[in-house]
């Protein structure tokens, strides 16, 4: 197994908290035709379940996973959908929030070939497969993580400074310009210090993964690996890379344009999305955000004052 692949295929295997397992199987019981389940995000990173777990549920079809015409319309038309689950077990409540795609969706998005990066810039990040169907679908998830890792680290390349043929660079450099490039394309109010805490916490598997997606991306031919050191240096076109930043400027406020466009949604799937999210944009930003009953109720009518202060404070950008 090449390089890239087996990191990869070790770390989606490595073991999970039984209540990470015992999760999955209530998210499963709800839902037809899944085919895998991916746990990630912070509550990995940190080693722990008393937060908010976050999964991606890869289906085989919106309508046979959902149990509405209106949820799967919504699910086909702009995935995913995001859904929340509570699970009482004798250590406590668990809580989690899970979002469903399609397998399909999900390994065009993770190679880049979606309007969106949440895909991409998510699973470039450790993981874990959880459960899958088969070994089929075992496949299907690490190509397309696989398929993330790339795309990230090929996008990741363009947004260094320097217009030279040979860009040198340490790892850290690298997945730090590309963590706070993607959260500016999402409605999320993260400090500086968190986002760079990313590859901080796990420097040691980035710097890893790093070379050996280059290597990968080398034998492409869309690169070359000059040196693997310390310091990495790169050799590519600069026209490509000027090309590449031009559209991802042009792509950054699209991709946030969607993200609004998914909020506008979250309604139907997520029961008590707004104090979810107030305590999210609380949790991440350090503001306090006082909200009425109203407001609780009517979101969409009354929440225009608290979503202009947040703007105006640029806690959400």
């Amino acid at each position: 197994m090449p390089e890239l692949e087996a990191l990869l295929d070790a770390e989606l295997s490595a073991p999970v908290d039984a209540a990470v397992t015992r999760m999955v199987d209530a998210i499963r019981a709800r839902h037809r035709g899944v085919s895998a389940v991916l746990f990630y995000g912070s509550c990995l990173r940190h080693r722990t379940v008393s937060g908010v777990l976050d999964f991606y549920v890869l289906v085989d079809g919106y309508r046979l996973s959902h149990g509405s015409w209106l949820e799967a319309a919504l699910g086909w038309l702009l995935p995913p959908n995001v859904f929340y689950v509570e699970v009482d077990t004798e250590d406590g409540r668990l809580r989690a929030k899970y979002a469903i795609i399609s397998a399909r969706d999900f390994g065009r998005s993770a190679r880049g070939q979606r309007l969106d990066c949440r895909i991409w810039s998510r699973f470039c990040q450790p993981t874990r497969l959880v459960w899958a169907r088969d070994e089929a679908a075992r496949t299907a998830v690490l190509r397309a993580v696989r398929g993330a890792t790339l795309t990230a680290v090929d996008r990741m390349l363009n947004w260094l400074p320097g217009d030279g043929p040979i860009q040198s660079f340490e790892p850290g450099e690298l997945w730090r310009t590309a963590f706070r490039e993607t959260y500016r394309a999402e409605l999320r109010g993260e400090k500086a210090e968190t986002i760079d805490a990313l590859y901080a916490a796990q420097s040691e598997r980035f710097d890893r993964v790093t070379v050996a997606a280059l290597r990968a991306l080398e034998a492409r031919g869309k690169i070359r690996l000059v040196s693997s050191g310390t310091v990495l240096e790169v050799a590519s076109d600069p026209g490509w890379r000027r090309r590449a930043r031009l559209a991802w400027r042009v792509r950054r406020p699209l991709t946030k344009a969607r993200g609004v466009l998914g909020l506008i949604k979250t309604p139907v799937t997520f029961d008590g999305w707004v104090d979810y999210g107030v305590w999210k944009v609380e949790r991440h930003s350090g503001v306090r955000i006082e909200i009425s009953e109203r407001q609780r109720r009517r979101p969409f009518l009354h929440a225009g004052p608290i979503l202009w202060k947040l703007l105006r404070q640029r806690v959400l950008r």
